[in-house]
């Protein structure tokens, strides 16, 4: 018979934690919460101070009695569940439950499943911390608040299935914001004029930069051509160079919402599921009979950066013995984010010595693409900054100054392992000038002007919407992937081209919830409520107070929603078309996923249509259809003739309406890491399509 009872939450690590602990230990799983606010109502007393009414969940019944069954036969109860605040609230749920005091020494909490960590955070239990489980009741009271008083109104105003909450409102409303700001942008003309230069055998490029004085911008063909009109001749002469050393330090170690956004940029996953390969990372992988099942990276769920000494010290050997003492750091530690809560460290892999390629056989390919990225983004956090060579060469022809610039790195340092992702895609390839001097004449081999306009903001990508939340303070990292899931799930928004974009189901309640609940909108107010829930974890505020403060204003504008806000009714445009099977007129409806075409006939008639987008193309394959816009399963855009399937052709890049001017051959839109540019499908033509 065991002697103690150990409770974790997922029973993928139980087996592990129990071989690690030994026979005197007995370990179970909760299979997460056992206890939650019901789903069928609020649960919420707002009349007794916003007092939670908990029940068992549904289907957690054999799970909460089977833990009860062990309880009895063990001296110890051990709660070790998650190390967050949602951990800590299952743990007290828990004790509640089995009758553990939770004032004993009874919460057991570790950053990492391996046998050292889990050994060495037994012989340090500890009570169940309260401010850390009010903050979680906070959060979940308050949103149960928001969700189950607006919804309602939504279903009744609008139509059944919609939602409103704190965090996925203000998330929407960035969204439908930035989406207004393309469609008020006014393009402005501007004009670049790119030089091609000689000197020697080697030449380079620059681009003109103004006068001596000062920086100049060329608004129109006219100042451009004031511009050549001074320039006399091929050569320039070398009138400034500027040579500098420059450090670049490495990005720190993940933190849940940096490795949400890198995963997006660099591996091309979605929130949801770069947490949960996360997930299983963190809770164990079988690598074999020497080792067993252990914990590869630490817990996912931080916000923190901080990295452990015995981290540290591990990591410094290894980039000694693999590149060299020069390659270790001997910059302090990182600053922490003043929003940082610091419970634990940055995510990062459990012993370096486990590197991708030793775990490549037994992950699975997305396993080993995420751990390869946390394993190299933690060894170059602990690596030497890199130094480059940066010049900047002024030349001038008459009043005329063009400016180059070039880059070397000198010493690699972390970039030997990693470089950091960019939304912006900059090109980090070494720029090479060759030796330019005060007082040298180059010769130019071409001068060429560019018209450009300039572009509206881009649409949000998941990582530049995670990034972006977080730098307003709004919602916590870990719910940023469920948010975003969210939104899509309830048809507010659509992810075309890997950019979110509203729905006209997502204008409506956007529109609606900011006319009667304008502070569950508002960026300042969302973000000073997570300020002062996080002053409830850190014990400087009761709970009730933080909800009473929001919920008084609240329940009014609920009130007043309620009675005030008009019914909306969708109505179903026609299309102006016949539905082929019935004959009946289609109409246009408002479906999770944007508009379509479907039978008004309906529910006699169930022929839906996807709505079928010209782009004012020519098929070129078979000269009698037109190029239309059409999605794959993945909702991925790509281009078909509208004669499908009687001609086959289709193409991931959009096709140009006119042909190459080499070879007459078909012109596309390519999609480069640093933008768009028009390329021919059979020869080597390609052009700037701002040119």
């Amino acid at each position: 018979m065991s002697d103690y009872l150990v409770i974790v939450e997922s029973p993928a690590k139980a087996k592990t934690i129990e071989r690690y602990l030994g026979k005197k230990y007995k370990v179970k799983a909760s299979i997460g919460h056992v206890i939650d606010l019901p789903r069928s109502k609020m649960g919420v007393d707002v009349e007794n101070d916003y007092e939670p009414k908990y029940i068992t969940i549904r289907g957690k019944g054999p799970v909460l009695q089977d833990l009860k069954k062990a309880a009895k036969k063990v001296k110890k109860i051990y709660l070790a569940a998650d190390p967050d605040r949602e951990g800590e609230a299952i743990a007290w749920h828990l004790a509640q439950a089995l009758n553990v005091d939770i004032e004993s020494d009874c919460r057991v909490v570790f950053n990492e499943i391996t046998k050292d960590a889990i050994l060495e955070s037994f012989k340090h239990p500890r009570p169940i911390d309260m401010d850390l489980v009010d903050a979680q009741q906070a959060r979940r009271i308050l949103d149960r608040l928001v969700g189950y008083n607006i919804s309602p109104i939504l279903w009744k105003k609008v139509k059944k299935g919609l939602s409103a909450g704190r965090v996925q409102s203000v998330a929407l409303r960035l969204i439908i914001d930035r989406e207004n700001e393309i469609s008020n942008f006014i393009p402005e003309e501007y004009w670049t004029i790119e030089g091609q230069f000689e000197k020697g055998k080697k030449s380079f490029d620059a681009l003109y930069y103004g006068s001596e004085k000062e920086k100049v911008k060329l608004t129109n063909e006219e100042e451009v051509k004031e511009v050549l009109k001074g320039m006399k001749g091929k050569k320039f002469e070398v009138t400034n160079a500027v040579k500098k050393e420059r450090k670049r330090n490495p990005a720190a170690s993940f933190t849940t919402s940096s490795l949400q956004q890198e995963a997006a940029r660099k591996l091309n996953f979605r929130a949801r599921k770069t947490m949960m390969l996360a997930q299983q990372l963190y809770e164990g992988i079988d690598l074999g009979k020497k080792e067993g099942t252990v914990g590869l990276i630490t817990y996912m769920r931080t916000d923190s950066t901080r990295i452990s000494d015995t981290a540290k010290a591990e990591a410094h050997a290894f980039i000694h013995n693999e590149y060299g003492s020069e390659y270790i750091t001997s910059r302090n530690a990182e600053k922490q984010s003043k929003k940082a809560q610091d419970a634990h460290e940055a995510v990062r892999p459990t012993s370096v010595l486990r590197t991708p390629d030793q775990v490549k056989a037994i992950l699975s390919k997305d396993q080993l693409r995420l751990y390869k990225l946390i394993w190299e983004r933690f060894i170059a956090s602990q690596m030497a900054s890199a130094i480059l060579d940066t010049v900047a060469v002024d030349m001038k022809n008459g009043d005329a100054v063009f400016r180059a610039n070039g880059s070397q790195v000198k010493f690699p340092g972390f970039m030997k392992v990693y470089v950091e992702g960019s939304d912006d895609q900059t090109d980090d390839k070494d720029k090479l000038l060759p030796v330019l001097e005060v007082g040298d004449i180059v010769n130019s081999l071409a001068i060429e002007p560019k018209q450009h306009f300039t572009q509206p903001p881009p649409r949000y990508s998941e990582a530049r919407l995670v990034k972006t939340l977080e730098e307003l303070g709004i919602g916590r990292p870990s719910t940023y992937a469920p948010t975003l899931d969210t939104i899509q799930k309830r048809g507010y928004v659509a992810l075309e081209t890997k950019r979110f974009v509203p729905t006209e189901l997502g204008t409506i309640v956007h529109k609606l919830v900011l006319e009667f609940f304008p502070n569950v909108l508002n960026i300042e107010f969302t973000a000073q409520m997570e300020k002062d829930l996080d002053s409830v974890e850190e014990g400087q505020v009761k709970w009730v107070q933080v909800i009473d403060g929001f919920y008084q204003d609240f329940a009014k504008h609920v009130e007043h929603a309620d009675a005030e806000m008009e019914k909306i009714v969708i109505k179903d445009e026609p299309t102006g078309e016949d539905c082929e099977k019935c004959g009946s007129p289609m109409v246009y409806k408002l479906g999770r996923f944007g508009k379509f075409m479907a039978c008004s006939n309906f529910p006699d008639c169930r022929n839906t249509k996807a709505i079928v987008k010209e782009i004012g193309v020519p098929c070129p394959s078979c000269g009698e259809g037109q190029i239309v816009e059409r999605k794959s399963k993945t909702k991925r855009i790509f281009y078909g003739c509208d004669r499908y399937p009687t001609c086959d052709f289709v193409s991931w890049d959009k096709p140009i309406n006119r042909p190459c001017p080499k070879c007459n051959d078909m012109l596309v839109e390519k999609k480069l890491k640093k933008g768009i540019q028009i390329q021919c499908v059979s020869c080597d033509y390609k052009e700037d399509p701002q040119s």
